[in-house]
């Protein structure tokens, strides 16, 4: 099996540097998640794409992973990420299922009749962060977070005083220093605050995309089971405002420390849409997500064979300052740059349904805050910010900031 697995970090104190270590190993490396998982990290862009598209590789650990099968792990952090039942874990046909249940929510045509309402929730977010004062402000608390939260909230017709709850929760599946303890509790809740809003919407449906997919459930013959139903929830509703949060921040982030790059977007050389795709190549709002797993052995290109059944991590920030796909500069943030194919919603089958609401968001929300807030700064540039506690989170805890 060649080099002993390398410890991942569970709290991803240094992802890229990480990921720059394990690339001597060649194009793939054994590395060791929390709770002593074993899983092939792909150390650059071509070989992720090669493995996101192989159909020899599976996201069905029923199916397809021994260690999951023979009972290992299951009470650890990883459940609740290969622990459901949706699209996220499916195989071939059954994927087929389920994202077609998912996708008249995502059509572009419905997310494009959103930009309205984003635009209004960003200008009532910026109005309120006016009124806050000059003292330091979180922008992720204050912008960045509620945005996202409040689309998709409306989206599914998740009620105002669940969301909080929502959010928390979803912060602590992404927690991969979580202890089995505090895994379980996150798993109950959250199925448990899901499948209330499941009964609220059976017993009165309305005008959102929960509704629907209960219609779907309940039709004669759909084939959706209680289980894939509040597992789908949890997925679109977890990963529809979750990682617009961390783009949203993390480009924030990026012209902030870097003013040249900013000055060159003001002055209309840069598009905003440039600015959220070097975002996602440079700072990917997940670094790396859990798990796939070999069907059949598969030898990669350097001779390094990935055996059947053995995990595979989805290295998403590894692909995004590969050299060898994007040059000896990978690690600038560069959005004038012409290499813009990133990987960061995933390729193939399972490329993400939700990924052209993300990008309306952001290029929706970006813009509107630096016109608001032309003198926009971070508020202590010696102090780097806080990312939050995560190998598969790539994002800030916090981003202090001053408005003027």
């Amino acid at each position: 099996m060649g080099h002993q697995p390398v410890v991942i970090d569970p709290a991803g104190r240094d992802i890229h540097a990480e990921a720059d270590r394990l690339r001597p190993q060649g194009s793939a490396a054994r590395v060791e998640l929390p709770g002593g998982i074993v899983a092939w990290a792909p150390t650059g862009h071509d070989v992720l794409k090669q493995l996101l598209a192989d159909d020899r590789v599976s996201k069905d650990p029923n199916q397809h992973w021994p260690d999951w099968i023979e009972g290992r792990f299951r009470e650890t952090w990883i459940n609740s990420w290969v622990g459901v039942t949706n699209m996220f874990t499916a195989y071939g046909t059954n994927h087929r299922r389920l994202r077609k249940l998912v996708s008249p929510a995502f059509t572009k045509r419905r997310t494009d009749a959103l930009g309205p309402r984003i635009e209004e929730i960003s200008a009532r977010l910026l109005d309120r962060m006016a009124a806050a004062g000059d003292g330091p402000l979180d922008l992720r608390a204050a912008y960045a977070h509620p945005l996202p939260m409040e689309v998709i909230c409306e989206l599914f017709g998740l009620p105002e005083d669940h969301r909080e709850d929502t959010a928390r929760l979803v912060s602590a599946i992404m927690d991969t220093t979580a202890t089995p303890e505090q895994a379980l509790a996150t798993w109950q809740e959250v199925h448990g605050l899901l499948a209330g809003l499941v009964t609220a919407k059976r017993e009165r449906p309305g005008d959102d995309l929960t509704s629907v997919l209960i219609a779907a459930r309940d039709e004669e013959g759909s084939g959706l089971t209680e289980t894939e139903l509040i597992d789908t929830l949890l997925l679109v509703i977890g990963a529809g405002h979750e990682t617009t949060v961390n783009l949203i921040g993390n480009a924030v982030h990026a012209l902030l420390a870097h003013p040249d790059q900013l000055a060159r977007v003001r002055g209309g050389e840069v598009a905003w849409s440039d600015v959220v795709e070097e975002t996602l190549r440079w700072a990917p709002s997940i670094a790396n997500l859990p798990l796939r797993y070999a069907v059949e052995d598969i030898e990669l290109h350097d001779g390094i064979t990935i055996a059947r059944g053995d995990a595979i991590l989805a290295t998403y920030a590894a692909a995004g300052r590969d050299p060898e796909r994007h040059g000896a500069d990978a690690d600038r943030f560069h959005p004038a740059g012409t290499a813009k194919e990133h990987l960061s919603f995933g390729h193939g089958v399972h490329y993400c349904i939700g990924a052209p609401l993300a990008r309306l968001e952001a290029t929706i929300a970006l813009p509107a805050l630096f016109a608001r807030f032309p003198e926009l700064r971070l508020a202590d540039p010696t102090v780097p910010a806080g990312q939050v506690e995560s190998f598969i989170a790539h994002g800030f805890g916090a981003l202090p900031v001053r408005l003027a």
